[in-house]
């Protein structure tokens, strides 16, 4: 049974292999090396577009939705609750404060009625 695991193995390493030469070649878009600040970063900026900080690239316009705003800042509060213990102190404190700085906008928006488009 371990020589299957170690084909399988060897053939996926192969095929990544492949794709990465291909890639080369082509010159297509190579996606930026995934990690934990990478992923917490994409869900702020997600965040801030839903609280009108950033434009929606589809529109050009910034458009405030506070239900998605909530979803994403109670899915980094999520994040950063199942994952105590287990960050670097800079992951830590990036995401207390995006966590901060989204509160902080989200409850802005709600004092004002949230519609700003």
């Amino acid at each position: 049974m371990g020589e299957i695991n170690k084909n399988i193995d060897e053939s996926w390493k192969e095929q990544v292999a492949k794709e990465k030469g291909a890639a080369k070649d082509k010159q297509v878009f190579t996606p930026p090396e995934v990690d934990f600040k990478f992923f917490a970063t994409t869900l702020a900026i997600q965040a801030s577009m839903a609280l009108g900080q950033i434009p929606n690239p589809a529109t050009n316009k910034a458009e405030v939705d506070l239900g998605q705003a909530r979803f994403l800042i109670d899915t980094i509060g999520m994040l950063k609750d199942k994952t105590k213990g287990n960050l670097t102190p800079e992951e830590e404190r990036l995401l207390e404060n995006f966590l901060y700085d989204l509160r902080m906008i989200y409850l802005s928006h709600s004092q004002e009625g949230g519609t700003k488009s």
